[in-house]
């Protein structure tokens, strides 16, 4: 298998190489921008892309566009740390075949690229057989005759290339492309030399000596079996011996003591490797952290570019890669934060300098501290998920704006949301706090204000009768937005006075960081529905003109749809969109809507998810099949979006009461 990678992290360069190449047989070119890419994809055959999504030059979404545009039909893997349902979506729509999010196992990597040729080429087992000869993908495990064949890798990858087209005579410089990198290009005698010992082993093992023929001026290929002497040999062979040959291909014959010894013996070399590439990524890694200081600098200072800010995002990225592939868990986490905090979709300011500083903090603690891998790395589905939202996007999760002249509890209260699923802006005037409210509620801009304001005033304010002015007018000029106060004094005047001016909620004077946040988010939570983010539903239906119109029928009640007219593709859509709503049909080509209840509710991650069917059958007998599947709901078409729509929110509403009783 040859492969393309296109990726610009060294450290994850170096791993997944020496991993394709020595324990998966896989001939790798490596490039690492996406210009590059585009130019090795165009020009050479490969077998697979593996395409980072953030590369210079040319992102990775653009290049898989690009060569999907000009026909190319090489199955393409998206690599990335963005583990987010948009991310996904957009990746698949830009033409790729799988999204793997790092860090993963590059076992399950290699079986997923393996399961993904075999759809591309149609080949439903990996089993490879000619004659006698037996060739097993999955193990790399070579027999004739029941007798096991010791090879090289260029041995290895000679014979399963002559085995993927055996009616097809291969030339020399066919081979040349497919066994070699292009920095490593042979001379042709080479191909000789390496045929040459291939059909010594094959020998060795039974095979005839013309096994691999020459058509000379021409190339290599398999002869075809004598039939007759391959029929009175299983004629005369014991019933036993055919189970056995199989077994000693698929590597079953090897005693569990072998097999264990050899796991332990390439997990410990493994991990000796990947210590010593950590000792040369390390400083690499600390060096990137100056860009980090770079942009507090250029926040501080006012002078902040979004040249500066992409190339923190950037950095980001490939630490997040980086941290991942040596099971740095903690520091990719860190990483994936500041990726998102420095997003090109959210403003930076003063408001972020403090987060900022604390993740940078922490990311270089985590990466001085790290002297050894003493573990293997996990993979993205063995991480916790962060704390703070599903889909990971930090500039997704619901904003506090936090007035407070004290700049530690200011900092400590930034901490304690984060962890509850909230982000912060912090003004330590109300002046810098009335200005920045001011920038985000012009026309078009109002999607940015906060979800809530805590105002935290000190003691020479509360005596002054311009502080509680200034909550009247605020709490006048945002009506939608709850205020929480803490006061100075724990007094019923004080308390009074807030509240005749418009505040929501008042906190005493010694409410800890913990506790405000408390607050906050029982604050949101009784609010819930109006400033929620729209909600996800996913609709399977194969009437083409009805899911045209889905879309725009239930978006005034804040429904972001997702529509699908192939069930056959309906698990990985499912797993990129994420949907809080799911809607079936019942009679579809190939899948019904009753089996794809059934998948969904198999999994223990989606038995909670609220199911609709949607179907022109009105007959008792097939809504009590619906429900018995599994349905929360059942209509009958034909329905108006409005309908549609509440039993929608009344089927989440009543989830969301039943979730918090």
């Amino acid at each position: 298998m040859k492969i393309l990678l296109v990726e610009d992290d060294e450290a994850l360069i170096t791993v997944l190489t020496k991993s394709l190449t020595t324990r998966h047989n896989c001939i790798v070119d490596v490039v690492k921008d996406g210009e590059a890419g585009w130019n090795y994809g165009s020009t050479f055959e490969y077998d697979l892309i593996l395409l980072d999504i953030q590369l210079p030059k040319l992102d990775g979404i653009s290049l898989c566009q690009r060569l999907r545009s000009e026909g190319y039909t090489t199955p393409i893997v998206l690599l990335t740390t963005q583990n987010t349902s948009t991310a996904k979506v957009q990746g698949l729509d830009a033409g790729a075949d799988d999204y793997v999010v790092k860090p993963f196992d590059v076992a399950e990597l290699s079986a997923r690229i393996r399961a993904l040729l075999r759809r591309s080429s149609g080949t439903p087992f990996p089993l490879m057989s000619w004659g006698d000869l037996l060739l097993n993908p999955s193990t790399c495990d070579v027999s004739y005759n029941s007798k096991h064949i010791t090879l090289t890798t260029k041995e290895y990858r000679l014979l399963e290339i002559l085995l993927s087209d055996s009616q097809h005579v291969f030339s020399t410089e066919e081979i040349l492309d497919r066994l070699w990198s292009s920095e490593d290009f042979p001379a042709e005698s080479t191909v000789r030399s390496h045929i040459r010992r291939l059909r010594h082993k094959l020998m060795e093992a039974g095979a005839p000596a013309d096994f691999i023929a020459t058509i000379h001026g021409r190339g290599y290929y398999l002869k075809a079996p004598d039939r007759d002497a391959v029929e009175v040999r299983y004629r005369n062979m014991p019933l036993e011996k055919p189970t056995a040959r199989l077994e000693s291909t698929l590597g079953l014959g090897q005693s569990i003591t072998e097999k264990t010894d050899r796991a332990i013996e390439q997990q410990a070399a493994y991990l000796a490797f990947l210590n010593e590439t950590w000792v040369a990524s390390k400083p690499q890694s600390l060096e990137q952290l100056v860009v980090f200081s770079q942009v507090v600098q250029a926040l501080q200072s006012g002078t902040l570019t979004e040249q500066l800010q992409t190339q923190a995002n950037q950095t980001a990225h490939k630490l997040a890669g980086t941290l991942g592939t040596f099971g740095l868990n903690q520091g990719m986490q860190l990483a994936r934060q500041l990726e998102s905090l420095l997003d090109g979709s959210l403003n930076l300011g003063f408001q972020n300098i403090p987060l900022l500083k604390t993740l940078v903090l922490d990311l270089q603690q985590e990466i001085q501290n790290t002297i050894s891998i003493e573990n293997f790395p996990l993979t993205s589905q063995d991480l916790p998920v962060i704390s703070f939202d599903r889909s990971q996007d930090l500039h997704n999760l619901p904003l506090l704006l936090v007035i407070s002249g004290d700049s530690q509890f200011a900092q400590a209260l930034e901490r304690a949301a984060l962890s509850s699923g909230l982000r912060t802006a912090i003004a330590p005037t109300r002046e810098i706090a009335q200005a920045w409210l001011d920038s985000k509620s012009f026309p078009g801009k109002s999607d940015r204000l906060p979800r809530a304001i805590l105002w935290q005033i000190t003691s020479e304010r509360a005596r002054d009768l311009e502080p509680m002015n200034w909550l009247q007018t605020l709490a006048l000029s945002y009506p939608d937005l709850p205020i929480l106060v803490i006061g100075d004094r724990n007094e019923l005047t004080v308390r009074l006075e807030v509240v005749r001016r418009g505040g929501t909620v008042f906190l005493e004077p010694f409410t800890s960081p913990e506790q405000a946040i408390d607050a906050v988010r029982h604050l949101l939570s009784q609010s819930h529905g109006r400033n929620d983010p729209e909600l996800k539903v996913m609709i399977v239906d194969d009437d083409r003109d009805w899911l045209r119109i889905l879309p725009t029928s239930l978006a005034p009640w804040g429904l972001k749809v997702t529509t699908l007219e192939y069930p056959q593709e309906f698990w990985t859509i499912l797993q990129a969109v994420m949907p809080d709503v799911l809607v079936l049909d019942v009679n579809m080509p190939e899948i019904d809507g009753f089996e794809l209840c059934q998948v969904v509710r198999s999994d223990p991650r989606w038995q909670k998810l609220p199911i609709l069917f949607l179907s022109g059958l009105s007959d008792r007998q097939t809504q009590n099949r619906a429900f018995t599947v599994g349905a929360d709901d059942y209509l009958c078409k034909p329905v108006v979006g409005a309908d549609l729509a509440h039993r929608i929110l009344n089927r989440m509403q009543r989830l969301s009461v039943a979730c918090s009783a």
